[in-house]
């Protein structure tokens, strides 16, 4: 089994150097970091975490806790915190509370609290005021990625500003017929992330002096099935139906152009449809959306946490990460 020595052998350099470099940890060059991790992965050399941990009394692992696992923008923030992880030396512990939420006590309060990890990434859930307090009072680094918890920190898209430019765009093309496809209620995922996507619409609709009509917010629930089934309703009477749908997730989006094409109803022509998220179907479907990049935003926590861990204090981090609105062949101008 190749070991640490083998591999600064190989390269000429100590076992310290090695070890810091694989670690992550400073005072190692860059080039010298990326030779070490080149070399270590060429001859087959993994990482003791129970060894590096000895010293430091560390854990050498990193709990992550999601509401599911099979749902494509938490398995993308995974792979971005499993990648910062790897390169470091930690190991990632995945709690998962399988959708149902019949795992929450033995989390909180069996699992996460004991001294099984060194620091908590929490993905965009709902916390009852007990689990809150719970993640606050813990003794090392933790951060909400996506949708804010009230008292935790955390990194994620403005929600509010990526909601508000996929409804100007459709306005800036002339509608003033649109409807929104709003998400929330399966396994208190993303809690907060569809009230505000929804504020933001009816802001910017008042804002145009454009009308809401309560009976075009249809509810879609982040699912293609859920979606598909409202839009069917949504869009049914073509003498009273909107012109254009702005979608709080990709997955609805596709749910909406699936219900189009199965009433006939021309996209872009008859009916625009926008989307948030950049799901990886949506550019094979030509969905127009607002781009976020979860995979980033699981590396930049990451990249905090471990951070934290390596100076025992706070980082100083801009919470908001980067958005982008993608055009392609679901919008249009609206019809004369």
């Amino acid at each position: 089994m190749t070991s640490i020595d083998d591999v600064a052998a190989s390269l000429g350099v100590s076992t310290a150097t090695v070890s810091r470099a694989l670690r992550g940890l400073p005072g190692v060059a860059e080039e010298t970091r990326a030779r070490v991790v080149s070399t270590a992965r060429t001859l087959g050399y993994v990482p003791s975490s129970a060894a590096s941990g000895l010293a430091s009394g560390r854990t050498m692992a990193m709990g992550v806790l999601v509401p599911v696992i099979n749902r494509w923008y938490f398995s993308a923030v995974l792979e971005g915190v499993d990648r910062q992880l790897r390169a470091a030396g930690y190991d990632l512990i995945v709690f998962s509370l399988g959708g149902d939420g019949i795992n929450r006590d033995r989390v909180f309060h069996r699992s996460i609290l004991r001294k099984r990890i060194d620091a908590l990434l929490v993905m965009c859930m709902h916390l009852t005021e007990e689990e809150r307090k719970a993640v606050q009072q813990l003794d090392y680094p933790n951060i909400v990625v996506g949708g804010a918890v009230e008292g935790v920190r955390h990194v994620g898209i403005d929600d509010a500003a990526a909601a508000r430019d996929a409804v100007e765009h459709l306005i800036s093309l002339g509608h003033t017929r649109i409807a929104h496809m709003r998400g929330g209620g399966s396994f208190d995922i993303d809690f907060e992330v569809p009230r505000i996507r929804e504020q933001a619409y009816r802001d910017a609709m008042a804002d145009h002096g454009l009308h809401v009509r309560e009976d075009w917010s249809a509810f879609g629930d982040f699912r293609f099935s859920t979606s598909h089934a409202s839009a069917l309703q949504l869009l049914r009477d073509p003498s009273d139906r909107p012109t254009a749908v702005f979608c709080s997730s990709d997955e609805m989006a596709f749910g909406v152009l699936r219900a189009a094409v199965e009433l006939g109803i021309d996209v872009p022509g008859e009916l625009s449809v926008i989307g948030i998220d950049d799901h990886e179907f949506a550019e094979p479907m030509g969905l127009t959306t607002v781009r976020q990049d979860p995979e980033d935003q699981g590396a930049f926590a990451a990249d905090i946490l471990l951070g934290e861990l390596l100076r025992d204090q706070p980082a100083d981090y801009p919470p908001s990460r980067p958005h982008l609105l993608v055009e392609r062949g679901t919008t249009g101008p609206v019809r004369a």
